[in-house]
């Protein structure tokens, strides 16, 4: 069964390209080889289609490891999915995913025989279809919000309809039609655009699979401050994800962006010298470099210190005391990469051969002179 292939090998990377995600990374079980781990609890996480996963009991004591495909309780029915975690590991993802004490934990019936794998596939093959004819349906019935994704119950006797919508929703309308329409148990789950994403898949502009289709799970808030934090250009363009939305990577790095800015000159202390005063002009905040000019508004005069200097300076502004320059030991320059091409220039191979033809002719003439020489 293709979809349900597992792919040890890509660490859970998607097996069809940047298509659909039908594998998330999971969690590494570093607890796999311990002897006794799978009896410390009989809780096993689930992945269904795309990024949804859930927790059964495997009340039946089930031989499961990872990858085993396996038949679940549902309501109505059965479900089949895939197993990604057993052990005394599942207890801690349940918390992580913080799942209310009130949610009910079903069960899993037995290992997936052939007859549920082929039941799973007709079900699936009905899912592009019905999320094109829903999409109609709730354009016709003039609903704001777009239907993202369509998941079959591999049994075919329940459909999730995953939507996205700006404001609340009366889809109640919505539910009649699909029930009479697909002749399906209806539910409906709002999504964001993040998580559509994520469902969906695809590349991101890093060159790497969606951090919403492999790994994230829980999706907090970015804002613009994020970029301005990290000195990125204020770009909408650059600065939004597939989802339409801001990237949630800007998020990754800012903790350590605004720790080293603190150990930065404040923008509003000017620095006095004998021969001027200067003003920051811009910070290199990873490398500690801060930039200053003579004028506050315009880049006259730029001179680039470490900030221990410009640290070391205020402290003898403070006390009463000037420098005679910004620098300590004279300018500093940012180190430059070593360029193996512009040590030499492009034309000494002909240089070497025009060097080559003069000894030739050089030889030549001598040679001619020893010949002539006897005649003579």
């Amino acid at each position: 069964m293709k979809d349900f292939q597992t792919c040890d090998s890509l660490r859970g990377i998607s097996c069809n390209g940047c298509g659909r995600q039908d594998k998330q990374l999971n969690t590494y079980d570093y607890m796999a080889d311990v002897p006794g781990n799978n009896d410390t609890t009989d809780l096993v996480e689930v992945q269904f289609k795309n990024t949804r996963k859930a927790y059964f009991h495997n009340e039946n004591n089930l031989d499961l490891v990872k990858g085993d495909l396996v038949a679940v309780e549902a309501s109505p029915g059965h479900d089949v999915g895939v197993v990604t975690l057993t052990g005394s590991l599942v207890p801690l993802q349940m918390k992580k995913a913080s799942l209310r004490p009130n949610t009910e934990i079903r069960r899993i019936y037995r290992k997936a025989r052939q007859m549920d794998l082929d039941k799973y596939e007709e079900s699936k093959g009905l899912e592009q279809d019905t999320m094109i004819q829903a999409r109609q349906i709730a354009k016709d019935l003039g609903l704001q919000m777009k239907i993202g994704d369509v998941e079959y119950q591999a049994d075919g006797q329940k459909a999730i309809f995953y939507f996205i919508a700006d404001g609340r929703v009366d889809f109640r309308e919505l539910i009649k039609v699909f029930a009479e329409t697909f002749r399906v148990r209806i539910e409906m789950k709002q999504i964001g655009a993040r998580q559509e994403a994520g469902r969906i898949g695809g590349i991101g502009p890093c060159g790497r699979e969606l951090c919403c289709a492999t790994w994230m799970k829980n999706f907090n808030s970015v804002s613009t401050a994020a970029a301005r934090f990290q000195d990125i250009s204020p770009n909408p363009q650059k600065l939004a994800g597939q989802c339409a939305k801001l990237k949630c990577c800007l998020n990754y790095e800012v903790d350590q962006y605004m720790e080293a800015q603190r150990m930065l000159p404040a923008k509003d202390i000017q620095l006095e010298t004998a021969d001027a005063t200067y003003y920051l002009f811009k910070a290199d905040i990873l490398s500690g470099m801060v930039t200053y000019s003579t004028d506050r508004r315009m880049a006259v005069n730029l001179v680039t210190i470490p900030r221990e200097r410009a640290l070391e300076i205020i402290a003898l502004n403070k006390n009463g005391q000037k420098p005679i320059h910004l620098e300590a030991d004279g300018p500093v320059e940012p180190a430059r990469s070593t360029d193996l091409v512009e040590q030499e220039s492009l034309t000494r191979f002909d240089k070497s051969k025009k060097k080559k033809n003069k000894n030739k002719k050089r030889r030549q003439n001598q040679q001619r002179g020893a010949m002539n020489g006897p005649n003579n």
